[in-house]
């Protein structure tokens, strides 16, 4: 079951507006994230996507998908703001999104990259941090 099946675009539309964006599964995506809805997070990726956290290496399926967010999403809210979407050469969709993620201990400006495959599933999306090398060294948690 995907978000997608309880949640309707139109309600994603006025929960969650993106300029620029009117992808239902990368709305979806925000909206799961910001709820704490992982499971349903994971459930828009295609079973091989990846997400590419900062700061952490490819998580690869959506089973580590969720429990990944599980484990490091709790407390994380995503404000995106701007979005633009292309179709590339090969039918999948690239969707970059600018905004701020806010963290119980800071907030920063992140840029999100989405890949889609055709069938509008997420076969990847990359989070990145836009901070200065100094704020970025700030944010890092010791391991």
């Amino acid at each position: 079951m995907t978000s997608a099946e309880f949640i309707s675009p139109a309600q994603f539309k006025e929960e969650f507006q993106i300029e620029g964006i009117t992808e239902p599964s990368v709305l979806g995506y925000f909206e799961t994230l910001n709820a704490g809805e992982f499971e349903a997070t994971a459930a828009l990726f295609a079973i091989d996507g990846v997400m590419r956290p900062p700061f952490e290496s490819d998580i690869v399926g959506t089973d580590a998908i969720a429990a990944y967010l599980k484990q490091e999403g709790q407390n994380i809210k995503a404000y995106p703001n701007t979005g633009i979407a292309e179709t590339l050469e090969n039918g999948d969709i690239q969707v970059q999104v600018t905004g701020k993620a806010q963290t119980s201990w800071c907030s920063v400006n992140v840029l999100w990259l989405f890949i889609l495959n055709q069938q509008r599933q997420i076969l990847y999306t990359r989070i990145k941090l836009l901070a200065s090398p100094k704020e970025l060294l700030s944010l890092r948690r010791e391991k």
